[in-house]
């Protein structure tokens, strides 16, 4: 009898129509909420592919056939790393603002900023030195996404590049970018660059 009083009670409450105007409402924003949440992060995932990112021909045509030759693309061990993977944090937070500043490579596409070869490798300097700033601001965030300095083994590692993990990389005054430019992409003039003669 309680129960069913109790039951009573509620579904007076959820029937007037104040109650079923704010709870059609809600129900309504509830399920636009997830449709839009779930469109977002798909459309998210999709521009943080390689096919995606070569989707255009100045990126296919240019730095994806210089990967190509390179180690991050095709080693011994069978893992790649994809043009995400060196170019987008994973920590969704970091992914959101590197998308964000991203959005400037869509306004150079739809200007013809870099649409030659001749065009992009006029660019080439200014567009390295922007992306290792971004690096090396952010601590070489996405080289740690594989790369982790407490597993590397030195003992497989070269002299000179134990002596530089284990003193600059360890006390912070270096970053990966610092040493690794060029790792998966042609160097450009190089004069002028901290580090190069």
């Amino acid at each position: 009898m309680a129960n069913e009083n109790i039951i009573k009670r509620y579904w007076r409450i959820l029937t007037t129509p104040a109650r079923v105007a704010m709870g059609l409402i809600l129900t309504i924003g509830f399920a636009a909420g997830i449709i839009f949440w779930g469109g977002f992060n798909t459309g998210l995932e999709i521009t943080n592919t390689e096919q995606f990112c070569i989707g255009c021909h100045e990126m296919s045509d240019n730095v994806y056939q210089e990967y190509k030759e390179t180690i991050h693309y095709s080693n011994r061990s069978g893992v790649r790393a994809t043009c995400p993977d060196c170019h987008v944090p994973k920590k969704w937070t970091d992914k959101i603002i590197r998308k964000i500043a991203a959005s400037k490579e869509v306004w150079g596409k739809l200007t013809g900023y870099i649409d030659t070869r001749e065009k992009f490798l006029a660019e080439r300097k200014t567009l390295a030195m922007r992306e290792w700033k971004r690096l090396k601001d952010n601590d070489s965030l996405e080289c740690r996404n594989c790369h982790n300095f407490e597993y590397m083994d030195f003992s497989e590692q070269g002299r000179r590049a134990v002596k530089q993990h284990d003193t600059a990389l360890a006390s912070g005054d270096k970053t990966c970018i610092d040493c690794h430019k060029g790792i998966a992409h042609e160097l450009p003039d190089m004069s002028g660059v901290e580090g190069w003669n």
